[in-house]
């Protein structure tokens, strides 16, 4: 096992935090405010020696090529590790045991829901073991605060594992009362092989919303970690061997887009893909498994997400609840708070607020419990970052606070407020993926309706009002897949999740994702003895 990840393992600058788990930064925040926690810190971040390997059949490989590449921290710039670069041959071969695994008379084929279950179970106890392991690989690989990691990501991906768990002995089919003398049923059934590419925003996270329903509804899984972050992908392979599932179930291929993710999206016996990532991305996989064999796809893409804030909102709310939108996980999110509307007689106390709260916003050091800002993810993200803002400023909007990267820290930007945005802008149409937030004016329910559907894009929205009628009124008329009112980032793993247009097609979590893993079959039956 030298230079694979080891379940037991706890790195050298182990942060234990005692406290309660929960959801959002205003959760972590409670929980941080007003009493110490206990916390054990060095200050040297760990050092991961070896190659991080292939995750295929329970073993783990090197890759077919020999090629290796770099992990980095975005905190510091430094490198973490070498991971073995997977590629088309090793698809190929992740493919293999993963269809071995799906055969009928495989240990995994004959396991029933119950098992299934205990396993996934299983597999969240073991999650909730190296818990604090998880979060510190996670905030080594993508630079956001080990707080968010451990409260939030790592809160999620228990709560995903374990509600799929829950439903793993309950899918079922329906009887159906048919014409003349036929019984007739019908069978939900695992699709076959599922591919899964997963971003680098939220790694882990995005990880379970596909493994777990996948794995509940008895599919086999070769997945792709984004090249930038595959770090607690691969150490949850080992966690998936320790818990005890099959080989060839779940199969983890470190690599780059153009050629593992491409290999995954075209590949004749993968029978579906979910991908959580880019749009541009997106439809280069939706277009691939066209031309393979029509898999089934399912895709988490970008958004441009409205929040309306109506003059009879709770100001102060209001004001929290959209910059966290903004701000939160350094604005690297599908969810972000992008385009915030505000009636016109609160306009100008909306951005004075605003201004006041992001010049509390603490930046630094990832590992530093005060901090609630990291970096960027990388240079290209940096870079484009900075480009948006400065089109913000070319265009004509007003830049109310921040704009400039911060000197001698690498990849950390201010955070960064407009005023004065208008629609035509491209800081107001295109997705910026950085923490910006643009504040926008109107007058009318009718014209901000109009113009927060006047997007691509339609993932998320959010609604503040003390109002019920405008509130219900105006989420009818919002083309998003979720709204949120009175509240953002409110997500939970009972209720589905995806976007209109070109946010993508399918829903992640709850029952809904159970569709996008089962094929139903109709049996039809003759009855040779009529009923009289």
């Amino acid at each position: 096992m030298d230079g694979v990840p080891r379940p037991h393992s706890r790195p050298d600058n182990e942060r234990v935090c005692a406290g309660q788990t929960g959801e959002g930064e205003r959760a972590t925040r409670r929980r941080t405010a007003g009493r110490p926690y206990r916390c054990r810190k060095r200050q040297t971040p760990p050092v991961l020696g070896g190659e991080w390997k292939i995750f295929i059949n329970n073993e783990w490989h090197p890759s077919e090529s020999g090629r290796l590449f770099a992990t980095h921290n975005p905190a510091t710039g430094a490198q973490i590790c070498e991971i073995e670069e997977g590629d088309k041959e090793d698809v190929d071969k992740a493919v293999e045991a993963a269809k071995a695994a799906f055969q009928r008379g495989s240990p995994w084929r004959q396991m029933d829901g119950s098992s299934r279950g205990r396993l996934l179970h299983k597999l969240a106890d073991l999650v909730e073991r190296d818990r604090v392991t998880l979060a510190t690989l996670e905030t080594m690989d993508t630079g956001k605060p080990f707080l968010q990691a451990f409260f939030i990501d790592l809160e999620g991906c228990i709560k995903t594992l374990r509600y799929y768990a829950g439903w793993a002995d309950k899918i079922h089919g329906k009887a159906l009362p048919v014409d003349d003398e036929f019984v007739c049923f019908t069978k939900h059934e695992p699709i076959g092989i599922c591919g899964a590419i997963i971003p680098w925003n939220f790694p882990l996270l995005m990880l379970t919303w596909k493994v777990a329903p996948a794995l509940c509804c008895g599919n086999t899984i070769v997945l792709k970690p984004a090249e930038q972050t595959p770090l607690t992908a691969l150490y949850m392979g080992a966690l998936v061997k320790e818990a005890g599932f099959p080989p060839g179930v779940v199969n983890i291929v470190p690599g780059f887009g153009p050629t593992a993710g491409a290999a995954i999206s075209s590949h004749m016996d993968v029978d579906k893909v979910a991908f959580t990532g880019s749009t541009e991305v997106g439809k280069l996989i939706k277009e691939a498994a066209a031309k393979s064999n029509l898999k089934r796809v399912t895709l988490e893409l970008g958004g441009k997400n409205p929040c309306i804030v109506y003059a009879d909102a709770d100001l102060d709310w209001a004001v929290d609840a959209t910059q966290q939108g903004a701000f939160f996980n350094q604005g690297q999110c599908c969810t972000a708070a992008a385009r915030i509307f505000v009636e016109e007689c609160i306009y100008d106390e909306f951005i004075k607020r605003s201004v006041e709260r992001a010049k509390r916003q603490v930046i630094g050091d990832p590992f530093d419990v005060k901090t609630a800002q990291g970096p960027q993810i990388n240079q290209d993200q940096f870079d484009k970052i900075m480009e948006l803002i400065d089109s913000g400023k070319r265009e004509g909007a007003i830049l109310e606070y921040g704009g400039s990267a911060i000197q001698d820290r690498g990849l950390f930007i201010q955070p960064t407020i407009f005023s004065g945005v208008g629609d035509h802008m491209r800081i107001a149409k295109e997705e910026i993926f950085g923490p910006v937030q643009c504040i926008l004016k109107f007058r009318t329910q009718e014209e901000v309706i109009t113009r927060a559907n006047n997007t691509e894009y339609g993932l998320v929205a959010a609604v503040f009002t003390k109002s019920m009628d405008k509130a219900l009124s105006t989420a009818s008329a919002l083309q998003s897949g979720t709204v949120w009112v009175n509240c953002y980032n409110a997500l939970h793993v009972q209720t589905p999740f995806g976007g209109y247009k070109m946010s993508g097609n399918g829903r992640e979590l709850g029952d809904y994702a159970l569709a996008e893993y089962c094929e139903v079959k109709t049996v039809t039956m003759k009855l040779t003895q009529k009923s009289h």
